[in-house]
């Protein structure tokens, strides 16, 4: 895996009198804006072999040329920490996640995460931003990341979750039996006493997110349901499920006290007493190849213990949903 970008290109005349930023951002698409931009600033980014100002305008047939040598971001080691690929070729990874693996380093798991993991797999991809975690999922959610094994790469799935072409669904059992499905589109931002926790936010505040859900399951006291994200907030679907009255079977953070239902057999209260995270599961992902540009998408089974918990309210009682898609 090169650490190295060369390219040049001649500005089209039809770009004239425009700024160089914006033509960089015309001319090469594979990275971002604020990328380019820092790159004409350290003079990676050269108009006709000098260095120019972001806002200087071009008059066309002038060639910019990129010549970068990718750096290491932070100084973290790999670790030889087992993944779990689903896929994987010259440009991106797909993982399927277990519980318990956080994703980032950060204060109090320095080490130990999917970041160090991918580091020692892939070594190429520390001279990638975050090496090449693009989306991330909490710590004890399970199921589907893709990570880019180039900038390129990087930059073109970025653009995917921003224009929101990304497609990510989750499987996920709540608490309280739901009527029906629907959708939750309330702004999220971080909570105002305790800076963990994310909230829903007064309107006007926080950052704009969406979540449709529909019920796969009514079991006599929970449900289990799909969720299709079309934005990517810190703990969306806890957060917004939460808020409607539905927070996650294990979700310490956003239940509250924990507490049976009236009535349950001994295999249930064995299941839900033992369940110690969120149930939540990234099941499906899609996305446009950033190299291809074959659209693709991948699948993950349940992990056991999201299975074993199914089976257990099964087993109390089951009235099967059977409701239209999103």
């Amino acid at each position: 895996m090169s650490n190295s970008i060369q390219a040049s290109v001649s500005v089209p005349l039809s770009l004239g009198n425009k700024r160089l930023d914006q033509i960089a951002a015309e001319l090469f698409p594979d990275f971002s804006r604020s990328r380019l931009q820092q790159w004409i600033k350290d003079g990676k980014l050269t108009v006709d072999g000098e260095t120019r100002r972001g806002r200087d305008k071009m008059i066309g047939n002038e060639v910019l040329a990129l010549d970068v040598i990718l750096e290491a971001e932070g100084d973290w080691e790999g670790e030889d920490i087992p993944l779990n690929v689903v896929y994987e070729d010259d440009d991106i990874v797909v993982i399927n996640k277990p519980a318990g693996l956080v994703v980032h380093p950060a204060a109090g798991n320095y080490t130990g995460t999917l970041l160090n993991a991918l580091l020692y797999h892939y070594p190429g991809i520390e001279n990638v931003p975050r090496a090449g975690i693009v989306h991330r999922l909490d710590k004890d959610t399970t199921g589907l990341m893709v990570v880019a094994k180039t900038l390129q790469a990087q930059t073109q799935l970025a653009s995917q979750l921003l224009d929101r072409s990304m497609g990510r669904e989750y499987e996920a059992i709540t608490m309280g039996v739901m009527t029906g499905g629907g959708t939750v589109e309330a702004p999220i931002a971080r909570h105002p006493t305790s800076r963990t926790k994310m909230a829903v936010a007064p309107e006007g505040m926080g950052k704009d997110a969406i979540t449709h859900y529909r019920v796969l399951k009514k079991f006599n006291a929970h449900t289990h349901v799909r969720c299709k994200l079309e934005t990517g907030r810190t703990h969306q679907i806890r957060v917004h499920l939460s808020h409607i009255g539905y927070p996650l079977v294990g979700d310490q953070t956003y239940f509250g006290r924990f507490r049976l239902p009236k009535g349950i057999s001994l295999n249930l209260r064995q299941q839900l007493q033992t369940f110690q995270r969120q149930a939540l599961h990234a099941r499906e992902l899609s996305l446009w190849h950033p190299t291809t540009d074959e659209y693709m998408t991948w699948e993950a089974d349940l992990p056991e213990d999201f299975q074993a918990l199914l089976q257990a309210l099964s087993d109390e009682q089951t009235e099967t949903y059977d409701e239209a898609d999103y």
